[in-house]
């Protein structure tokens, strides 16, 4: 897959895990777009990785949707945990 289609990915893996863990994020929509897209790229490595499974075969393949969405719910915790700790502290 090309660079575009992991950024379109990416951007609707990010809302779909806004949508999942909804409450106040520290950041914005464009944070919320590139944790999309990096979590896109760490649930195609972490499938891969863990699983053995080519996760990112094509645009329209469920495992390439279902590891993007899981990967950014990942990065959106880890994200609402490090920077939410900051705002408070």
């Amino acid at each position: 897959m090309g660079i575009i289609a992991w950024i379109l990915i990416g951007l609707i893996a990010g809302f779909i895990a806004k949508a999942i863990m909804p409450g106040k994020d520290p950041g914005g929509v464009i944070i919320t777009i590139l944790i999309g897209i990096a979590g896109g790229l760490l649930g195609g490595f972490l499938g891969k990785v863990i699983f053995g499974v080519d996760s990112i075969d094509g645009f329209f393949d469920l495992s390439t949707w279902i590891a993007a969405v899981i990967g950014s719910v990942i990065l959106l915790a880890l994200y609402r945990l490090v920077i939410g700790n900051r705002r408070h502290a």
